[in-house]
């Protein structure tokens, strides 16, 4: 028997050894009886959704998670055939000065040096660009991403090796936010490829520890792709001695979610509380400049745990935190906002509180096609699903064409 076929009869299994009727487990689920007696049947498959819930509820430690396959996953396996955006070491080490003429990056034939005048004003651009990620479309990023990438690393090539390092750590940074960005348009191969470079271009700057990072980024990416056990993987690579705590500590994060995804509660929250140690230090926050990970998000183990509590099954419990973490993000975090709040609106809906999950909703609803993102239309699918079992509700009506044209784009 397949493993979507044995779900129903495992279900009535464990709920009866808990000694629940059909009519109890439905009200505590707020899931419809008559559903949950077709899935218990074989006559309705069960969404990944209900397979979480019900997993918690009856503590089969991700028993019945696994028996359910997950929509919505796209590969993220490292791109075979490296596209045309990759820069690459040993091109940063060996390229021509000709785009640097051009550009007017020289005069009087000689080189800028790295820690002229020159690189302030390229580190002043990537935080400029980065606030502007929050409140912009990802393609229309990219394409000056890249290009800073590619003058930066070749800037680095004329420069002195003695002071090469700087520029070869900031083109880094440049790459592996044009990572960032792809994947939220929705290039997972892309967002690999520049996520690679990233790492290639810090190792040739002398910093490991950028290139540790690039095992979070990749860690993200499988993360969105539902590839829990990949994710895992990767984080756990990123957590090894020596590593600066603010890396170590969102590799933890990531950890923890890949672990929800699966629903095993034990290690996700182990991984959750080495988050929470690692990220609170005063250290934390040292090391590579600029900032690793969000800069909107004051505490990111609590908001990962918000998170994470809705992958294992416990809604309630994660829009209580959720609730309070997304009050502390600023107004201008439009992209944060989004990814959070979603989640938010989720975690309500999925307790029950329909019309202030579609309140949460329609505020973020709106500023959606100013920030489109690939990885927060996941969960905005997830929310369409879920409010569509509460169709007769005049909150869930009212909000299903802002639904349907922010998916659209997803599905054309």
């Amino acid at each position: 028997m397949s493993a979507a076929l044995r779900f129903g009869p495992e279900l009535r299994r464990l709920r009866q050894e808990a000694g629940l009727t059909l009519t109890e487990f439905s009200a505590a689920l707020n899931y419809d009886k008559g559903h949950l007696s077709k899935v218990e049947r074989g006559e309705r498959s069960a969404s990944p959704e209900l397979a979480m819930r019900c997993d918690a509820f009856l503590g089969a430690d991700g028993e019945l998670q696994r028996l359910v396959v997950r929509p919505d996953t796209d590969s993220a396996a490292t791109p075979a055939n490296p596209g045309p955006w990759l820069v690459g070491r040993r091109a940063v080490l060996t390229a021509g000065t000709g785009t640097l003429i051009d550009l007017g990056l020289k005069r009087g034939g000689q080189a800028p040096a790295a820690t002229g005048p020159l690189l302030p004003s390229f580190r002043a651009q990537f935080d400029q660009l980065r606030m502007l990620g929050q409140s912009t479309a990802p393609k229309v990023l990219l394409p000056l991403l890249k290009t800073q990438t590619r003058t930066i690393a070749r800037l680095a090539t004329d420069t002195p090796s003695a002071t090469r390092a700087p520029a070869l750590l900031l083109a880094s940074r440049f790459a592996e936010f044009t990572g960032w960005m792809a994947q939220e348009a929705g290039d997972n191969d892309s967002a690999l490829g520049w996520t690679g470079e990233a790492a290639e271009l810090a190792r040739a700057g002398g910093d490991p520890y950028l290139g540790s990072y690039a095992l979070v980024r990749r860690a993200l990416v499988t993360l969105y792709a539902g590839d829990a056990s990949g994710t895992v993987a990767l984080a756990r690579r990123a957590q090894s001695d020596g590593l600066p705590p603010r890396i170590r500590g969102l590799a933890a994060q990531h950890e923890a979610q890949g672990h929800a995804l699966v629903g095993d509660e034990r290690d996700c929250l182990r991984s959750l509380d080495r988050a929470r140690e690692l990220l609170a230090g005063d250290d934390a926050r040292s090391g590579a400049e600029p900032l690793l990970g969000s800069t909107h998000v004051d505490d990111p183990a609590a908001m990962a745990t918000g998170w994470c509590l809705y992958d294992l099954g416990h809604p309630k419990a994660a829009a209580e935190v959720l609730d309070l973490e997304c009050r502390r993000l600023p107004p201008h975090a439009l992209r944060t906002r989004a990814r959070y709040g979603f989640r938010r609106s989720l975690a309500h809906a999925a307790s029950g509180e329909v019309e202030h999950a579609c309140t949460i909703a329609g505020e973020l609803l709106g500023v959606m096609p100013a920030v489109p993102s690939a990885t927060v239309n996941s969960d905005v699918r997830r929310l369409a699903r879920e409010l569509s079992r509460f169709r007769s509700s005049r909150a869930v009506r009212d909000l299903q064409p802002a639904l349907a044209r922010v998916l659209a784009p997803a599905h054309s």
